[in-house]
Parts: C-alpha cells; structure tokens; sequence
C-alpha cells in the first residue's frame, strides 16, 4: 500500500502484462490449432465445394482490386491558374465567357446571361481562340482546361 501512495506502482503491473500476454499467446495458439483441425476435416468431406468458394472469393478479391486500380479518382480542390491567365492576357470578361462555353451555352445564352451583344460574345470567343492558339470551341475548353483555367 505504501509503494501506490509513493507513486511506484508501475513497477508492479509489469509481471502481469507479461502472464496477460502469455496466456493471450497460448489461447491464441490453441484457437489456432483448433481452426486448423476443423480445416482439414472440412477439406476431406466438402472438398469441391470449399475450392470452390476458395476460387470465388480469389477472383471476388481480385475483381475490387482491379476495380480500384482502374477507377479514376475524385481531382482534388481546383484551384484557377491565375498565372496563365496573366501570361495569355486572358480578361476577366472572358474567363466568364470561357466557363459558359464549357457549359455548353450558345452565344446567344452567353450573352442573355452576361447581359451584353451577341456580337461581343463572338469577339470574347474569337480573342480567345487567338489567345489560347486553337480553332474550336472544344479545342479552346481542352486547352483551357490543360492550363488550369477551367475546372
């Protein structure tokens, strides 16, 4: 009782962790050998069967891995390269015009949303073809997209 109040009990509960992790060992072990036991018990009466699942499981293991591997991930936070937007002398105007036309938008619409002429929208796409050196609209989103303009 005097070596818990000095503050030395450590010292006691060591021999114990030790026994714990002993007999933890051995039942570990015993169950072990138990399982094993069972194992080929099973193999000799459901052989077929227990291959069988043995294959299923393989090929079920090999099927998510794959699966994984393949799967593309999730890109991470997009953050805008504001350096190339600089570098291409890119307006703020037409990065807005950029985006819409990456989702899809008719000039017409572009230009309904952004409140301005339709004729100004094809001067934005037309400087910006210039600026990001490509022919089509598809070609411009791509080239965008290369350069961290576009999400």
């Amino acid at each position: 009782m005097d070596v818990l109040r000095q503050g030395q009990w450590h010292g006691l509960f060591v021999p114990m962790w030790r026994l714990v992790v002993l007999y933890g060992l051995a039942l570990a072990a015993f169950a072990f050998l138990l399982e094993w036991l069972d194992f080929k018990r099973s193999v000799q009466h459901w052989s077929f069967e227990f291959y069988v699942a043995c294959i299923a499981v393989i090929f079920v293991l090999l099927g998510i891995w794959i699966g994984n591997r393949l799967t593309a991930r999730p890109r991470e936070a997009f953050a805008r390269n504001e350096a190339a937007i600089t570098s291409l002398g890119i307006s703020a105007r037409e990065v807005e015009v950029l985006e819409m036309l990456s989702a899809g938008h008719a000039n017409k619409v572009i230009a309904r949303r952004l409140d301005i002429s339709p004729n100004t929208v094809k001067t934005h796409v037309a400087r910006l073809y210039e600026k990001l050196e490509v022919a089509s609209r598809t070609q411009a989103i791509s080239r965008a997209r290369e350069l961290d303009i576009l999400p």
